[in-house]
């Protein structure tokens, strides 16, 4: 036992009601401490700093743990914990809201709003004879791919399902928790091939580690259905961005939506990226 609070040095902007989990009278929070016991983090990359060899736990505020080398501190017997899950129904209403943005082409409708001049004359015209091009399509009947389903796989495919839509799921490594609350619905898929060849949409669910870096790659893309819209809302690694912008050049991909915006995808006709502010983008541990 310490005969001091635990100090807990916090790398990025924490959750209010989450520090609060951490007692005053135990635990010393802040950005600035010296000798920490402990580091808390979401985005910050420990690959590139010194971790303080008074450090005997690094806990991160969300899933993946690929900004933080697991190894070697494995090797310094100092334990990495996660908190899968944590954020899952605020993802899988972004996974919803770029399947609609998608489906209704809603960046094209709100440009094309935006140049109007409101004092033309023909304002009305223009907009009845313009919006055509935005019509887009209904989620319901179509087809969703879920690749990992973990919790935020099974809140999506619900999701889903809710709105009318067909749900195909694969997930070699499914937990015994997930697989109970998945929805009967979900069709299971065979591989990650069996899904990008039947989905409307496909959005991905898996860890940033050795397997799955380039999961979505110019070999498989080619299955996708003609206009199919492509979601990673995982880690940027998991899909190969030059892979997916020649298969929009070719208009063989209908849409990438993702939330990792780098100087490759930006600007780039038919790619919706967002703001993330997830684990930045490593190499997966060998």
């Amino acid at each position: 036992m310490l005969d001091r609070p635990f100090r807990v040095q916090v790398l990025n902007s924490i959750s209010a009601s989450g520090l609060k989990q951490l007692p005053a009278e135990r635990y010393q929070t802040g950005k600035d401490l010296d000798s920490p016991d402990a580091l808390l983090l979401r985005s910050a990359d420990l690959h590139s700093v010194a971790i303080p060899a008074s450090v005997r736990a690094i806990a991160r505020a969300g899933a993946g743990t690929n900004n933080i080398p697991v190894a070697a501190m494995s090797a310094r017997g100092v334990p990495v914990f996660n908190a899968p899950g944590a954020n899952a129904n605020a993802v899988k209403e972004l996974v919803l809201a770029g399947m609609l943005i998608a489906a209704r082409n809603l960046p094209g409708a709100l440009r094309f709003v935006a140049a109007l001049d409101p004092q033309a004359e023909d304002l009305e015209q223009r907009v009845e004879d313009g919006k055509k091009q935005f019509a887009g399509f209904e989620l319901a009947g179509h087809t969703l791919g879920i690749v990992g389903l973990g919790k935020i796989g099974c809140l999506v495919a619900d999701a889903a399902i809710k709105l009318g839509m067909n749900a195909l799921g694969y997930d070699p490594d499914i937990t015994v928790d997930a697989a109970w609350s998945l929805p009967a619905q979900v069709k299971r898929a065979a591989s990650v091939a069996e899904v990008l060849k039947q989905a409307h949409f496909v959005t991905l669910h898996v860890p940033l580690v050795v397997a799955t870096r380039h999961l979505v790659n110019a070999d498989n893309l080619g299955a996708m259905r003609v206009g199919a819209v492509l979601l990673n809302f995982s880690r940027e690694g998991v899909v190969d961005d030059r892979a997916v912008l020649a298969a929009l050049a070719r208009k063989h991909l209908g849409m990438y939506v993702c939330d990792f915006p780098n100087a490759a995808l930006h600007g780039q006709d038919r790619v919706i990226a967002l703001p993330h502010l997830g684990a930045s983008t490593r190499e997966a541990e060998e």
